[in-house]
């Protein structure tokens, strides 16, 4: 699966801004049917970041929820505002 296809969206409320800014952790809307290693290589050849963890849940609404917890020296905040989110 081609890494564009993987990442839908930012995923962007106010507890996922807090934990951008407290955890460095980013939350993204994933392709359903991915899984944790091909979401970690999506967002690292995306973005140019390291991702040290991905943790993934279903929604109520149906779609995957990945919370990407990045590397040290990469900044969740700062990739937020890359992407136009900040």
């Amino acid at each position: 699966m081609e890494p564009a296809r993987i990442i839908v969206r930012p995923h962007v409320t106010e507890k996922a801004l807090v934990l951008a800014e407290k955890n460095n952790v980013l939350a993204l809307i994933v392709d359903r049917g991915a899984t944790k290693r091909q979401i970690k290589e999506a967002v690292e050849k995306l973005y140019g970041v390291k991702v040290k963890k991905v943790n993934t849940l279903i929604t109520l609404t149906g779609e995957k929820k990945a919370y990407i917890k990045l590397a040290e020296g990469y900044s969740a905040m700062d990739m937020l505002t890359r992407l136009g989110v900040l």
